[in-house]
Formats: C-alpha cells, structure tokens, sequence
C-alpha cells in the first residue's frame, strides 16, 4: 500500500522537479550546442555536472513513479508545465543522443581510415630475408596493429 502524502509535500517536490528538469535542460542545450561546434573540451567540462544532474532527474523521477496515483492531485497549471518542461527535455535529451551517436561514429570512421593506412604503410614498407638471402616483400595481413584511442 502507498503512503499518502500530503498536497504541500507534493507540490514542493513538483516544484522541485520543475527546478530539475529545467536545469537538466538547460545543460543538454549547452552540451548540444559544444557537441554542434565541435567543442570536446566544453563537452568534457560539463560531464561531472551532467552526472549529477542525471542522478537528481532519476531520484526525482523515481518519487513521482511510486505516488502516480496522487499527482492527479495537483493543480491543473502544474500538472500541465511539468508536462511541457518534459516534452521539452525529452527532445533536447533525443537530439543529445543523435548528436553524441553522430560525433562517435564520426570518430570511428577516423580511426579506421588512420588504422587503415598504418597497414597500407606497414604492408608496403615491410621486407624480409627470403629463401635467397636477398630481401622479399612480407605478406603481413596476418600482423596486428594497436591503436591507442581515447574519446
């Protein structure tokens, strides 16, 4: 059986959750916008702050999950704006994730060129003693190659 909780109570972690969801949206719009311009180095700043923010969001979140049947209870004007500030950071959070998807596969695809060369290098730069004595090119398809990558 759920507790009850009193209206006020309610109203103020509504409040609350309108204070978080707005704060948590204003940072994804920063991130995005670092992401669009290309700056890791903002995008590495706000991730502590990001990690933080996601904690509050999933606790706030988690309280409204387990009294559902109470936020009928609120007024009409809130229920509405955390419904609004929701929609809003939802999309923000959908354009964060295609964003981040989007600069990770564009990294990948970097590094595979990079490692492909390095082979291509590798291959043609590589020789060996024959069964001659005299240098002979060396199959190495079967060589590895490290790449230290770091996002």
């Amino acid at each position: 059986m759920e507790n009850q909780i009193s209206i006020a109570e309610l109203e103020a972690k509504a409040q609350d959750y309108c204070e978080i969801v707005n704060g948590f949206s204003s940072l994804l719009e920063d991130e995005n916008q670092a992401l669009r311009d290309y700056d890791t180095q903002k995008v590495g700043t706000l991730l502590d702050e990001k990690a933080k923010m996601v904690g509050a969001y999933r606790a706030i979140v988690g309280f409204f999950m387990k009294n559902q049947s109470q936020i009928q209870e609120l007024n009409e004007e809130l229920r509405g704006r955390m419904k609004e500030i929701s929609a809003r950071l939802d999309s923000l959070m959908k354009e964060n994730d295609t964003l981040l998807k989007a600069k990770m596969q564009t990294s990948q695809t970097v590094m595979d060129a990079f490692v492909d060369i390095a082979k291509k290098v590798r291959d043609s730069n590589s020789t060996s003693y024959g069964s001659q004595g005299k240098y002979s090119q060396v199959d190495n398809t079967q060589s590895a190659i490290a790449i230290n990558k770091t996002l």
